[in-house]
């Protein structure tokens, strides 16, 4: 029960997931303080447990500290209750970092992946995209971002219902050639694979549609995802300021208010509810870590969803078959490394 905001939201939110999506849902962490939150809800009963957990893995601990000193936190509770099959999902608004280590070593890889990838869902001019990794792998191999475009493509077709989707490659460029060497050797390695492969497309690409699943390592996605957040943020005031330059402004922002509200619900991320760690032998859902009620009853809807589509056995099924075409572009990269005098990747 961490995060930014304590355990008030997480509780307000699982009560109204509970309510609204009729499926139970369990509370882990300090007991006392989740019992007080609950007093507190107003509206009929909700199908909410609670599973006592006596530590909170902190925003700052570092993930090799809570694998070390906090197996009795609430991540690592929850985590082991979906290991022992007494719950479908988890969603954490906690430490991604400590998310993945506990993922990894509660968990496990499903069979085949190499690196677990987290997937976000960001809203285009067509409707949403998925994209993946925001940030639990900062530094990636060409296969490795090979895995998470076969992981991309199977949350679009599962969970979003996309018959054939389109993947393509995060690049400074669309041409081939362009990239640095990460992105030049991944970008051969999907042709190869079963996936409608777009090739590399811009950043200014990303919200325009042409896509349904955009791959990137972590440390490029995570600065794409904040700039994003912080663009959104940008905008909202830029628009503030000049509605409230003059009364004719004002006057005419009252009409469009419809049109705004609409707008600022799209790029609320609270809407779209938490991020999917895509490549555990579970479902595990990673929140903002300020996230709303709103946010944390999107999130459980999120999670419940993915529960129920087979998605992890999807995923496995896509690693399976692709691994031979991934594992021989690999030796094929490495060896030309090797003839080329560098180090492999």
């Amino acid at each position: 029960m961490g995060g930014d905001l304590g355990p008030a939201a997480a509780v307000e939110g699982a009560v109204q997931a509970a309510r609204e999506l009729a499926i139970p849902v369990v509370i882990v962490g300090d007991e006392p303080q989740i019992r007080a939150c609950l007093e507190k809800t107003e509206g009929p009963k909700a199908p909410v447990d609670v599973c006592h957990a006596p530590t909170v893995v902190e925003m700052t601990d570092a993930p090799g500290k809570v694998l070390r000193q906090k197996r009795d936190s609430s991540m690592a509770v929850a985590m082991g209750l979906m290991k022992r099959g007494e719950a479908s999902a988890l969603v954490s608004p906690g430490n991604t970092g400590a998310v993945m280590a506990f993922g990894l070593n509660i968990l496990k890889r499903l069979p085949g992946v190499e690196r677990p990838a987290i997937a976000a869902v960001v809203p285009t001019v067509k409707g949403e995209a998925v994209m993946l990794d925001m940030g639990a792998n900062v530094d990636c191999k060409p296969s490795y971002l090979a895995q998470f475009a076969l992981m991309g493509e199977a949350y679009a077709r599962m969970v979003q219902g996309k018959t054939r989707p389109k993947v393509a490659l995060l690049s400074n460029g669309s041409e081939v050639g362009k990239g640095n060497q990460l992105t030049r050797d991944a970008a051969r390695l999907l042709r190869g694979i079963d996936i409608d492969f777009a090739g590399p497309i811009e950043g200014r690409d990303l919200f325009r549609g042409a896509v349904d699943v955009v791959v990137q390592d972590g440390f490029v996605g995570n600065v794409v995802l904040k700039t994003f957040e912080g663009a959104v943020d940008a905008i909202r005031t830029f628009l503030r300021m000049e509605i409230e330059r003059s009364v004719v402004s004002k006057a005419a922002a009252v009409a469009l208010k419809p049109a705004f509200d609409r707008f600022k619900k799209r790029l609320d991320y609270s809407e779209y509810g938490g991020a999917p760690l895509l490549g555990l032998k579970g479902v595990c859902i990673v929140c903002h870590g300020a996230s709303p009620p709103k946010a944390f009853k999107n999130a459980i809807r999120v999670a419940s969803r993915f529960a129920s589509t087979g998605l992890n056995d999807a995923l496995t099924t896509q690693i399976r078959k692709n691994a031979h075409v991934v594992a021989e572009g690999r030796r094929t990269l490495a060896a030309e490394r090797r003839a080329n005098g560098k180090p492999e990747a």
